[in-house]
């Protein structure tokens, strides 16, 4: 992704994008980031339960030292890293070299549905982001 400049319409864009495919299926909260850790997007019912600048700050972390892991076992990068707890899942996702999709959502959601819809939604935030 090359730079650019984020407008309220990008943004706009891309929470819509967000609540339509995955807050509407039942996702409690999903994050989009930038690979530094700060909040692009923050859509859901329960993100103001939730310290969102920590979490953004430790995903993209927690990515970071993911992608050295992978360049030890020969592989380029992990695209995606998924947590399972005992009522709420936590599933990060890339999107590009430089964008990071968060999603927590509960046991009754299933992590195919949400990877099927964040394979799509990645697609559609990269249109976003390169038409500006």
């Amino acid at each position: 992704m090359r730079d650019f400049i984020l407008t309220a319409g990008m943004i706009e864009k891309t929470r819509m994008a967000i609540e339509n495919s995955l807050i509407s299926a039942g996702v409690r909260t999903a994050l989009l980031i930038d690979g530094a850790g700060n909040i692009l997007s923050n859509c859901g019912k329960d993100s103001s339960d939730i310290d969102t600048i920590s979490l953004a700050a430790l995903a993209a972390a927690n990515l970071g030292a993911t992608s050295q892991i992978a360049k030890l076992i020969g592989e380029e990068d992990f695209s995606l890293l998924f947590h399972k707890g005992k009522t709420d899942n936590i599933h990060f996702g890339r999107i590009g070299s430089e964008l990071i999709l968060i999603t927590i959502f509960r046991e009754d959601v299933s992590l195919g549905l949400v990877r099927c819809r964040v394979s799509e939604l990645a697609k559609t935030i990269t249109e976003i982001f390169e038409d500006n």
